[in-house]
């Protein structure tokens, strides 16, 4: 009798010295494997700090990862363009020559642009200024003037891009550049109002003559307009030259042209130059 109750409680002590030997086991394993878990990532971040180039795989990894997950398993990649860099409108200052790298920098400065850029349009300011024989001093001061060297700059009246041209008036000088979106390409907008420029000062005779008609005017009311020009003209010359530039320059005052009054201003009201602008 006493065996035969002494049998269950023997079953359930190895039971329940089974059951606690596993719960033992199971507790050391995975303590010993948080333990190595913790060890391999102890060495890991380890090599990642005196790795960057380890770091910055994995970090590269990580965010495709959270990316993809963000973006619902869709695997989003931007495709590269080795080319890219050769449309932009820039130049290192270093690679130009001396008075036009300072010229490039003291734009910078005032205008609160990037120098590569200026650099690159002071370039070409110099080179289209040799070819049209006009000052280059004064296209910048121009571009200065009519949009502080913005490309995309736009005025109330339709004018767009670094000089302000009127695309509208001018669409044919774009033509032989691709189209009138070329008026937002720096170089080409560029090109186009010293064009422009050029021949207002052949027409009228005069510096001053030009910038009038340049900016859509034959009376005295662009008078303020030519003194912030011209102003800003010496200005750029004697960054150039190292010579100090005057306080101000003498207001412009209209005078007589080679060209007919009458077809001057028949042309500036002609309705596709209304409102009248370069």
């Amino acid at each position: 009798m006493t065996a035969q109750k002494s049998w269950p409680q023997a079953a359930k002590h190895s039971l329940q010295t089974f059951a606690d030997d596993v719960a033992r086991g199971f507790f050391d394993i995975t303590h010993n494997g948080l333990a190595l878990l913790g060890m391999v990532l102890a060495v890991g971040l380890m090599t990642l700090s005196f790795r960057a180039d380890l770091r910055g795989a994995a970090e590269e990894k990580l965010l495709g990862w959270l990316l993809q997950r963000q973006s619902g398993g869709a695997v989003v990649a931007l495709t590269a363009d080795p080319n890219a860099v050769e449309r932009a409108t820039a130049a290192l200052p270093s690679e130009l020559p001396a008075d036009q790298a300072k010229l490039a920098m003291w734009l910078s400065r005032k205008y609160r642009v990037a120098p590569e850029p200026l650099s690159a349009l002071v370039a070409e300011a110099f080179d289209i200024g040799k070819k049209i024989k006009l000052d280059p001093s004064l296209l910048l001061a121009v571009m200065a003037i009519e949009s502080s060297f913005n490309p995309f700059a736009q005025s109330a009246v339709g004018a767009q891009g670094l000089m302000q041209v009127m695309t509208r008036v001018h669409t044919d000088k774009y033509e032989g550049f691709g189209g009138k979106l070329a008026a937002f390409d720096p170089v080409t907008n560029l090109r186009v109002g010293a064009q422009v420029l050029s021949e207002y000062v052949r027409r009228s005779g005069s510096i001053e003559g030009g910038l009038r008609l340049y900016v859509g005017a034959v009376e005295n009311d662009s008078s303020d307009y030519v003194d912030k020009v011209l102003t800003e003209h010496q200005r750029i010359q004697s960054v150039v030259t190292g010579r100090p530039a005057p306080a101000r320059v003498a207001p412009a005052h209209p005078q007589a042209t080679p060209a007919e009054p009458a077809a001057i201003e028949a042309e500036a009201k002609a309705p596709g130059n209304t409102p009248s602008k370069s």
